[in-house]
């Protein structure tokens, strides 16, 4: 049984400048609507993986860096323009086996923790509301950055032996009962939809959702989990245009089966203009009573756009919740009073409809 009922999911990043600015924020404009909130992926990881490939990848002594983002006027860049222009990495000569000792987000989790309960117990953030921590699933923490299939071996299981330590790190100092786990699944989808032609042209589909057995069912069952099907903002949401939600659906399907405990929800997006042959897929979903975030928010056309869309998804599901299609961290700050504003009409138009 799915421990979550509210309307609204925030998907994970926000363009301000502190946690405290994004919590506060947040959390008076829609935090009666949401389940649990995040803390805005401030700083250095706005630009998401990039962060893992400018704090720990190049500077691990067992990796060599390939490539990084290219200069601009001759200075240094770490922030990627396009999908050719990521950081890139390989395993150096004769390393069998390595480790990431520390990947930082345990202790951005728990110092934004401490700031998320202090408003909390201000009022500032509603009483019963989560905090909401966004992770990489395992694809997305590397294959953009390491595409010798060599390296796979001794990357992957090193990166999930440090995530499954960082999560346990977490819950050292934030009680599970208080926590919502998103994995952040964008790299495996684009894979999913070849757009990345170096990756191993095997059972593309096994290899992107294997990690799911081997991390999901170590995070608590006192832990909201959660999947966000991503389909990535670099250059501008999409990078590739979905046809419809068959893989969204497909992989909501796998996330429940094989998560080893309870998937809470699923979080799968729409383009602003789409037909119902585009929602039609919904029908094949089999999560039980794991709780649908449709991806229906667009700020750029407000709750008009959002009713449109609503009115064609809810034919085809009943009792779902409403998000934006990705996160926000790379928009223009003033964007989010109006983000949050069509946010919170949304809500209110999912309740006023009964959906």
């Amino acid at each position: 049984m799915g421990q979550i009922a509210k309307d609204l999911l925030l998907v994970g990043s926000i363009p301000m400048e502190t946690v405290e600015e994004v919590l506060r924020t947040c959390g008076r404009a829609i935090g009666y609507f949401v389940p649990c909130l995040p803390d805005g992926e401030v700083g250095d990881r706005s630009w998401w993986h990039n962060y893992l490939a400018y704090h720990f990848y190049h500077s691990h002594p067992a990796i060599s860096t390939v490539q990084r983002p290219a200069p601009v006027d001759g200075v240094e860049q770490w922030k990627p323009k396009s999908l050719t222009d990521m950081w890139l990495f390989k395993i150096k000569p004769g390393v069998k086996e390595m480790t990431f000792n520390d990947l930082g987000y345990a202790t951005e989790a728990i110092n934004s923790y401490g700031i998320f309960r202090r408003l909390r117990e201000k009022g500032d953030i509603p009483a019963g509301v989560r905090f909401q921590v966004c992770l990489p699933l395992t694809g997305s923490a590397l294959d953009t950055f390491f595409h010798d299939p060599a390296d796979a071996p001794i990357v992957r299981p090193a990166y999930e032996r440090a995530i499954l330590h960082e999560i346990e790190k977490m819950l050292e100092k934030i009680p599970a009962q208080d926590l919502a786990i998103q994995w952040d699944v964008c790299v495996e989808v684009l894979d999913l939809e070849d757009r990345l032609p170096w990756t191993p042209q095997d059972d593309k589909y096994a290899r992107n959702t294997a990690p799911i057995a081997r991390l999901s069912p170590h995070i608590p069952t006192e832990v909201v989990l959660g999947y966000h099907w991503c389909y990535g903002t670099l250059g501008g949401w999409p990078m590739v245009r979905p046809q419809d939600l068959t893989l969204c659906v497909q992989l909501s399907n796998t996330a429940v089966a094989q998560s080893g405990r309870r998937v809470d929800f699923v979080h799968m997006p729409a383009p602003r203009h789409c037909e119902e042959a585009y929602f039609a897929p919904l029908r094949n979903l089999k999560v039980g009573d794991t709780r649908v975030y449709l991806g229906l928010v667009h700020d750029t056309d407000g709750i008009e756009g959002f009713r449109e869309r609503l009115a064609i998804a809810k034919k085809y599901l009943r009792g779902f919740g409403v998000g934006s299609v990705c996160g926000y961290g790379r928009r223009p700050p003033e964007d989010m009073p109006r983000v949050l504003e069509v946010h919170a009409a949304a809500a209110e138009e999912l309740r006023r409809q009964g959906v």
